[in-house]
């Protein structure tokens, strides 16, 4: 199965509530990589590749884990391009 290459924006109290570091914590326990970073309209913004049913896993996780900060996430959107290297980084 080919790797899938996903973008998705997490809307919320997603800032300064260690929303990035959790998110590489779960990320550390699928097969994926990628990296998640705020954005200056105080979202939170994720990109994940890897197979599609470890980025689904790894995204559904992700929503559990921090669902009492989570209002609104927009629908992760497939992109295309060069897929992100190896393990899963913070970017500031």
């Amino acid at each position: 199965m080919s790797d899938v290459h996903r973008a998705i924006i997490f809307r919320g109290q997603v800032q300064g509530v260690g929303f990035r570091w959790t998110t590489a914590r779960v990320a550390a326990g699928f097969a994926v990589r990628g990296w998640v970073r705020n954005e200056p309209d105080g979202s939170v913004r994720c990109e994940v590749a890897g197979s599609a049913d470890e980025v689904e896993a790894f995204l559904a996780e992700v929503s559990d884990t921090l669902a009492g900060h989570i209002t609104a996430c927009d629908d992760a959107v497939d992109l295309e391009g060069a897929l992100p290297g190896q393990g899963f980084d913070i970017r500031r």
